[in-house]
């Protein structure tokens, strides 16, 4: 099952609380790359999803591009299968359209967001969010938990 996350405020954690982030890049990378914090918990997700067979999206309204993303998400140890960002986006669908992300589109069975619009969106143009708060520390499990409901079996025996 192909799976996408948003960046900011649902993978990148700007709470300023590095308890719920994941350890900072090594300084040569932060001379590279702008390091912004990635949120606790992400990379035993992306373990735990790719175990299981599963493909790992980003997909956000965001102007990075692609090659900062994914470069940025290896150094800390997250495989992403590919990237829609803001640009993409507007070629493929046109500036300011309805709805804001397009999963489905994507064949993206299911996309982890922290924007209550986006989930309002998800449920009516028929694609499926995981709505996960900034502050929420249990956030792994609401993810693993909806990846079962989408995709029964697939991590819910690697958890019991």
């Amino acid at each position: 099952m192909h799976i996408s996350f948003d960046l900011d405020d649902t993978l990148i954690c700007y709470g300023g609380d590095d308890a719920g982030c994941e350890p900072r890049l090594p300084w040569w990378a932060r001379m590279v790359l702008r390091d912004e914090p990635l949120r606790k918990g992400t990379r035993r997700l992306a373990v735990e999803l790719h175990r299981h067979g599963h493909r790992i999206w980003i997909y956000t309204s965001s102007g990075r591009t692609v090659r900062w993303i994914k470069w940025w998400l290896r150094l800390h140890g997250v495989r992403v299968e590919g990237v829609i960002n803001g640009p993409m986006h507007v070629k493929c669908f046109g500036a300011g359209s309805s709805p804001s992300k397009r999963p489905h589109a994507f064949k993206i069975a299911l996309h982890v967001d922290n924007s209550p619009g986006v989930a309002i969106e998800g449920e009516q143009h028929g694609f499926n969010v995981c709505l996960v708060e900034p502050s929420a520390t249990d956030w792994v499990e609401q993810v693993l938990t909806a990846v079962d409901r989408y995709h029964p079996t697939s991590t819910s025996a690697a958890r019991a």
